[in-house]
């Protein structure tokens, strides 16, 4: 820690001069800036930041993203709205630290080399090697996207002596790479409560709260659900902690009722520990209770397609995007009572919110909605004007100029 805590004199007198000031505009006077984007994930920068990205660039900026895989398809898209892609080293998963260290030195290179003005990273590694690296180089205009402090916060992680170590580690990385941050976004009380239990921003600096990524209303348009048997759909990555075993365990009693019910789950596999593997996905699919859809890149036909969407996750959430396209599909959502998750519901108005891991509630939360069809639907327009009122990507996006002092 010691060689990366190294930092220069410009910005220890950043950090003295605490937040004094920082709603005045002559401070930061409006000119075209270079800003590094930098993901852990190449998709997410097309299907998370795209309108951000576009809104940057139509502002006069130099905008650059960073991420570690080739997505031709993404890459294009990058292209075509004006911003440069370079390719970066990271694991997004595990803790190598030869790993790691490439991923610091590889945007450390970078950004000595093409000089931002600003860095914004989101995701755990970014922030913390983005962060630092930015920090060492005197790049005073950090600011951070935390979409989720990650799967070591959350409760799943257990509190064993390895994962209290982890969580020490990473609370240490992250407290280095935040401070003296222009600003920091969350995206729920949770993570705001972590940020300020675990003290990770020094000075007068308190975190920005957001309402999640948001979510393009007029791409994902409203429509009125199918009648008939019920269709319920899962969106996520095949993940034990984002509840698709409980997600399949509740559709069996639910089957019970309604022999004609679907039950649909939309994800691609991942290397997480956690991860569900094929042959699970194979074996509820033998077992007719499980239509598994492989993966997409365009959501919209399988939302138009349900009645209702479940994510019963005890995940460490954000926000989770796949909510909020279905809630501006205007589809009932039945999900968790955890963070991230219940910030998208209404009980009772617009979906259900259950006990994480409790199959017997999420069933019975399903069957709600499949005895009720009209009250499904009724919960689906409020769920679109939930989308439109708390929200709308570009009122998102005007949240994250203010934060970052920038204008269109």
């Amino acid at each position: 820690m010691t060689l990366i805590e190294k930092v220069p004199r410009a910005e220890a007198e950043h950090i003295a001069e605490g937040s004094a000031g920082r709603g005045s505009a002559a401070r930061f006077p409006q000119q075209k800036r270079v800003i590094a984007v930098v993901a852990s994930l190449t998709a997410s920068l097309v299907i998370f930041r795209l309108e951000l990205l576009k809104r940057l660039v139509a502002a006069g900026h130099d905008v650059i993203a960073f991420a570690p895989e080739h997505d031709a398809r993404v890459e294009q898209e990058l292209l075509q709205i004006g911003v440069r892609f370079i390719r970066i080293p990271m694991a997004r998963t595990g803790l190598n630290p030869l790993e790691d260290l490439r991923t610091f030195w590889a945007l450390r290179r970078h950004f000595s080399r093409l000089k931002p003005d600003i860095v914004l990273p989101y995701t755990m590694k970014p922030i913390i090697y983005a962060g630092i690296a930015a920090r060492t180089l005197g790049i005073r205009e950090r600011c951070f996207l935390v979409t989720g402090l990650g799967h070591i916060f959350s409760e799943a992680a257990g509190a064993s002596l390895k994962a209290k170590a982890i969580r020490h580690l990473c609370v240490r990385l992250y407290r280095t790479a935040l401070r003296g941050a222009r600003v920091v976004f969350v995206y729920n009380d949770a993570d705001e409560n972590d940020i300020r239990r675990y003290r990770m921003l020094s000075g007068h600096l308190s975190p920005t709260m957001i309402s999640g990524s948001g979510v393009d209303l007029d791409h994902f348009t409203f429509s009125t659900p199918p009648r008939g048997g019920p269709t319920f759909l899962m969106v996520a990555r095949l993940l034990r902690d984002k509840g698709v075993v409980e997600y399949v365990k509740a559709a069996r009693i639910v089957r019970r009722s309604f022999p004609n019910a679907r039950f649909q789950l939309l994800g691609h596999f991942d290397s997480n520990p956690t991860a569900i593997s094929r042959e699970e996905i194979d074996a509820w699919g033998r077992e007719g209770i499980l239509d598994y859809l492989g993966t997409t890149v365009d959501v919209r036909p399988y939302l138009a397609a349900c009645n209702a969407f479940v994510l019963p996750s005890y995940y460490r959430e954000g926000i989770p995007r796949s909510i909020l396209e279905a809630l501006a599909t205007g589809r009932p959502v039945i999900t968790t009572d955890l963070p991230g998750c219940r910030d998208t519901v209404q009980p009772g108005k617009n979906g259900l919110v259950v006990k994480a891991r409790d199959v017997a509630a999420l069933a019975e939360a399903m069957t709600t909605v499949a005895k009720n069809p009209d009250l499904a639907e009724e919960m689906g327009r409020r769920s679109r004007e939930l989308a439109e009122t708390r929200f709308d990507v570009h009122m998102i996006n005007r949240m994250l100029f203010d934060g970052m002092h920038l204008t269109d």
